[in-house]
């Protein structure tokens, strides 16, 4: 069981950069793997990426790859989403995800309340 809490979000013009944080409540932290999703007004949720629970291996969707890099550190209990070259496409809500060990990599199991991420064109 894991409590998740995202921060960071705001509003940012075009080309502009932000870093989300994610905060876990659990303390087996260091066993989940963990994402990032978003979410646009009047379309599905969508995945950004996820780093493994070392933090060694990472996967991006296209839309954002080159972009954004996520990382973790373990000993705080925090994943982060760092935000480059952001656009107006990149408007959303951010949502902090978890997994358990033998949980499909594909799959989460835990989800934050979401932080609002907007960009000015």
């Amino acid at each position: 069981q894991v409590q998740l809490v995202e921060s960071g979000g705001g509003l940012v013009q075009a080309g502009g950069s932000l870093r989300l944080s994610c905060a876990a409540s659990g303390r087996t932290f260091r066993s989940y793997r963990m994402g990032w999703f978003r979410q646009a007004p009047g379309k599905e949720r969508e995945f950004v990426a996820r780093i493994s629970r070392d933090g060694v291996v990472t996967y991006y969707s296209d839309s954002v790859k080159g972009r954004f890099t996520v990382s973790r550190d373990n000993a705080m209990n925090t994943v982060y989403l760092q935000m480059n070259s952001l656009s107006p496409e990149d408007t959303a809500v951010y949502y902090c995800a978890a997994a358990l060990i033998a949980t499909p990599s594909s799959r989460f199991d835990y989800w934050g309340q979401g932080t609002q991420v907007t960009v000015s064109s």
